[in-house]
Parts: C-alpha cells; structure tokens; sequence
C-alpha cells in the first residue's frame, strides 16, 4: 500500500523548517554580536594597559577618581588631583594614570615602598612648584620603583635613599629641578634615567650633598638618551660638593645650550666626583655667537675626580670653553695623554730595595710610557745606586724586570730596548713599579723618576 502526504502537510513542514532556520540563524547573530561586545570591552579594558594595574587615576568632569581594577569600584574621588593619586600610591603598588591634566596642590609621597610603578602614556602633572617625592627610611626600605610616561611642568621628581629606581620615558618642562637625588639615609644608588626630556629647567638632574647619617654614594646610576634644552642661568646635570656619582655611565645624551638665551649655562658641573664615570656619545651642541660663561662642563674649585671620556664625544659650536677647569683637575680619556714628574722612589740601603713606588693612570690603564731617571746627590766610594722598574698586570701579575746602575749623580731615559723587555706578550698594564737600593750601609743619593705616557 503507497502512502502519499498531502500538500498541507508539506507546507506545514516547510513553514516549521524556515521559523526553525530563522531562529537559528537569530542565535548565532546574537551570539555573535554578545560576543564582539565582550571583545570591545576587553579591548576597552586593555587598550590603556591600564588592567594589570591596581589602580587607575582619571579625571571625570572637575573630579579625579581613582578606580579600583580588582573590585571595580572608585575607591577615592576628590576634586584635588593630589589626593586621588597619593591615596592610590598609598593604597596600591601599581598605578596607572590616564591621559589630562593633573594639577597639584600638595606633594605627593610614595614612601618605603618596593616595585611601585606609576605610569602613563601622556598624563601631565602641572607642579606648581610641588614634588613627587619617591623616599625609604633607608635604601632597604625604598627599591626597584618605576616612574614613566608622564609630563612633569614645574615640577620636581625627587629620589631619596632608594636604591634601583627607573625614571624612563618621561618630560620636564620649566622646572626648578626636574630630578634630584637626595641621600638622608644611608645611599641611592643603581638608578636609571633614560629617554627623558628636559625642557628650560634650571637644574635638569641634581646629585644633592648628603646630610644627615648619609654617604654620598649615588654609584653605578645609568643616565643614556636624554635631551638637555637649556636656557640662561642653567644646568643641565649638577653633581653637587661631596656627592659621589662614581663607577656610572652618562651615554647617547644630547645637550641643546645657547639657543635660548647666550650666557651662564652649563651642561655638567661637577663639585664633588663622578670616579670611573664613563662619558660615552654625548654631544654639547652651543648655538651661541657670542657665548658668555657659557660652558659644556665644568670642574669646581671642590671637584674630586673628573669623569672619564670615552669615543663620541663632541663639542659643537662656539664656547666661553668646553671644559672650564680653573683648578687644573685631571681630565682623563681613553688615548689621552698623562704625566708624572719628580716621583721621589724610596732608596734602601745594604743591597736591599726599599719600598716600591706605584705609578698608575687611574681611572685608565696604562698603553704606552716613557720613564726618565734622575739621580742625585753624593755618592760614596765605590757606592752603586741600582734602580729597578716592574709592571703590574690587570691580572696582578707582576712582570718584566729592568735594572739600571749608577755610580754618580745623572739621569737617563730608558731606552726602546728596555721597554720591550718591560712589556708583556699580551696583557693590559695597571700599574708601573719603582723601587731602588744602594750598595752602602747609608747614603746621600735621592732618586727620583719623570714618566709620561698615554692611558686607555
């Protein structure tokens, strides 16, 4: 028997598949369309890359808020921007501050803290003469903070007694002093500064003189591709009396002077001492045409050690000097040139040497030398003056051995022949030692050495 379905039927069944097809395809358009609202909210979420952060500061209208990103809810609200963002320091150790305007009406201090960052990637915070102080009890208490991505305008960015801080990716523009570093405590030291801006600020980077139970250690601070536009009666990085900005590295910056204005700026003044300090790529560049007191760097009457300069340094334009350096401090540079004159050498007595006398170049090792003896004095009979020069290898070997005797008062330059004997196959020179004996029980001699040489 055949069964046949009748046109209703099929009808019915088509109408059914159509609603059923329809409401398909509404699901999958509304599933589609839940789920790119969710991605716009991630991306909303993220396109700051303010949602790893515990708080982000915002202003809303004449009121800044500071919204909690793990519970959701605005945890502080004020219509004083400094509140907002001290409260969120405060509460928080990652905060995020979005683009605007955030002027200050108090200082802002984030204290004892380790790890903190606050960032941004174009907020501006107007100072009004204000800081934002980043301060430990001690180096211990204060550690490996961050700060980058805002605009500072007169206003200051102070680091005391903390140790690893990161200043990055940032501009000060008309500040008094942009960034000082401040010892009251103990030290600061392993900081860095890089890719920062500093606009027609009177102090761009200050290294403050301790007080208190502080060293004046600011050792192993990194400050590389910075800008420097300054104007009249200006620094652009100060190194003040006793502050020690030793064993650090000043690489790839630039130092715009003599635009703005043709008289008292200075691009580093050093007062206290930056030992071992490598000055590498740096260019002073002075558009002045009549420069008065205009200087790219300058070593104070109470500089200890001047820093050391290596390849790429320029001096660009017209200058009161380049270097002004009225006390006469040791300038030292790979392939500069030094000289030690009359070095008195202990004479021992009996056939025995006396103390031995160390000739260096530090901070730079030795390349290349020329020693001259002089020996002076009377001479007993048959008395025999010998003087003795050695090498001390930056691996603390001692090498090579030259002897010259003397019978009565002269002076000799050791000869091409005795320095090849002096010099080691391969090895990097520290040190030249000196030492001298006399063949008499007593003796009238003196005896004394000029060496001039090249350091590296």
């Amino acid at each position: 028997m055949r069964l046949t379905v009748s046109t209703r039927v099929l009808v019915i069944v088509c109408v059914f598949a159509l609603l059923f097809s329809a409401f398909n395809t509404y699901l999958i358009v509304d599933n589609v369309r839940l789920l790119n609202d969710k991605l716009s909210t991630l991306r909303r979420d993220y396109s700051s890359d303010d949602s790893i952060y515990g708080y982000v500061v915002f202003r809303d209208g004449d009121v800044y808020k500071a919204k909690n990103q793990t519970s959701g809810s605005v945890d502080f609200a004020s219509t004083a921007a400094s509140m907002v963002i001290s409260q969120a320091i405060a509460k928080g150790t990652l905060v995020y501050i979005k683009s605007g305007n955030y002027p200050l009406t108090a200082d802002i201090n984030v204290i004892n803290k380790a790890n903190a960052r606050i960032v941004s990637d174009g907020a501006t915070i107007i100072g009004n003469g204000r800081k934002l102080t980043i301060r430990g009890d001690s180096y211990a208490e204060s550690q490996n903070n961050h700060v980058s991505g805002l605009t500072f305008v007169n206003c200051t960015l102070r680091v005391e007694n903390s140790f690893g801080t990161t200043i990055a990716d940032m501009s000060f523009i008309n500040c008094s002093t942009a960034i000082e570093f401040v010892n009251t405590e103990t030290w600061s030291e392993g900081n860095k500064i890089e890719n920062c801006r500093f606009v027609n600020s009177a102090e761009g980077i200050a290294f403050r003189t301790p007080t208190g139970n502080a060293t004046g250690s600011y050792a192993s601070t990194e400050i590389s591709r910075c800008f420097f536009n300054l104007v009249d009666d200006s620094v652009g990085i100060k190194v003040e009396r006793d502050a020690e900005c030793s064993d650090s590295q000043l690489l790839n910056c630039r130092f715009w002077m003599g635009e703005t204005g043709q008289s008292n700026q200075i691009g580093l003044l050093v007062e206290g001492t930056m030992f071992q300090t490598l000055i590498s790529g740096v260019v002073f560049e002075s558009f002045a045409s009549e420069p008065v007191n205009l200087y790219a760097i300058v070593l104070g009457a109470s500089a200890v050690t001047p820093p050391t300069f290596d390849g790429g340094v320029s001096f660009l334009g017209n200058w009161t000097a380049r270097i002004h350096n009225p006390s006469g401090k040791w300038i030292s540079g790979l392939g500069s040139v030094f000289r030690r004159e009359n070095v008195k050498i202990p004479l021992g007595v009996s056939s025995q040497y006396g103390d031995v006398e160390s000739i260096h170049a530090r901070p730079l090792t030795i390349s290349s030398f020329k020693p001259r003896i002089r020996v002076q004095g009377s001479f007993a009979s048959g008395e025999t003056v010998t003087v003795r020069f050695r090498l001390e290898l930056l691996d603390n070997v001692i090498a090579g051995n030259v002897e010259k005797t003397f019978t009565n008062s002269s002076s000799l330059w050791l000869s091409d022949d005795d320095l090849l004997r002096l010099f080691p196959s391969q090895n990097v020179i520290w040190a030249i030692l000196v030492d001298a004996k006399s063949s008499a029980s007593s003796t009238d001699a003196v005896v004394q050495i000029d060496i001039y040489g090249t350091a590296t």
